[in-house]
């Protein structure tokens, strides 16, 4: 039995990269129940006369869920400061999402170049935040110097996420211009980004693979659990490792609350430390129905 990584999902064909060689290939009829192949798989496979056929999946560290990607090392955030306009809360939730996955955030800002100097100076006070809590962040747009960004990515899987618009297909292009994605221009009339990728896939930049996907701007936690991410965010490690009066502190309503006095003393960020109550009050209410 052979061994490569699904690197592109189209309806139910899948190619598998192996090596150097690419294969198109159908699961086998026999597959084990819940066994759905995903781009960043690996899987186990067989050639059978001019047929390639996925035997099983192998087993995944983390699965993303909106985009379907698996085995992640990273995921670039993707946030535009225009059309679509920057949004604290969006980009909040797709790091709580990100983490939740036991994916590493990584914050890219694209379209920097179309703001005004005051606008981006007062994002940029936003963006500080962020940066003191020890995300990595990165600036694209067109004639920007992306070597770092190229480092960044080899020899990992990585998946860019973030909502339609913001420029991620661009992104891709100006990493490696053989992509020649296609790109469309921001719907005036919606305000918001068209859909300009069509199904997922992992392409080659150096030694690693990135993913670029359909864009989205509504975020779903209703299936995870959302009770250990005040252990996963960044922003909060401080507080976590002084401990809370109580051990099973979710950090909202309690008193003597580390996370709390942190947002109080201006070390925590206030907005996100909105976004992360706002995502526990909607768990409970989801419990009680």
């Amino acid at each position: 039995m052979k061994q490569g990584r699904i690197i592109k999902v189209i309806s139910n064909q899948y190619t598998i990269l192996d090596g150097q060689q690419q294969f198109i290939a159908k699961p086998r009829g026999k597959m084990r129940k819940g066994q759905t192949p995903y781009v960043g798989d690996w899987v186990n496979y067989e050639i059978i006369e001019d047929s390639v056929r996925i035997d099983s999946v192998l087993e995944r560290k983390n699965r993303l869920l909106r985009p379907s990607v698996c085995n992640v090392d990273q995921a670039l955030i993707v946030t535009s400061l225009k059309d679509p306009d920057f949004s604290e809360h969006l980009l909040n939730r797709l790091i709580f999402l990100v983490l939740l996955c036991d994916i590493e955030p990584v914050i890219c800002i694209t379209k920097s170049d179309l703001v005004e100097p005051e606008q981006l100076e007062k994002i940029q006070s936003i963006l500080d935040w962020y940066r003191k809590a020890g995300y990595r962040m990165f600036f694209s747009h067109p004639g920007s110097d992306d070597q770092e960004l190229r480092e960044l990515l080899s020899n990992k899987i990585s998946v860019l996420c973030g909502q339609s618009g913001a420029g991620k297909s661009s992104l891709l292009n100006r990493l490696d211009p053989t992509f020649k994605l296609h790109t469309q221009q921001i719907s005036k009339a919606l305000g918001r980004g068209k859909h300009t990728t069509r199904h997922c896939e992992l392409h080659p930049i150096g030694d690693g693979l990135v993913a670029d996907t359909p864009g989205f701007s509504s975020l779903d936690f209703s299936r995870m659990d959302v009770s250990r991410l005040d252990h996963l965010l960044f922003d909060f490690q401080e507080g976590i490792e002084q401990g809370c009066r109580f051990a099973d502190c979710i950090h909202v309503d309690e008193p003597d609350c580390a996370i709390k006095e942190g947002v109080k003393n201006n070390t925590i960020n206030p907005v996100l430390y909105e976004d992360y109550c706002q995502l526990m009050k909607e768990q409970k209410n989801r419990k009680q129905y």
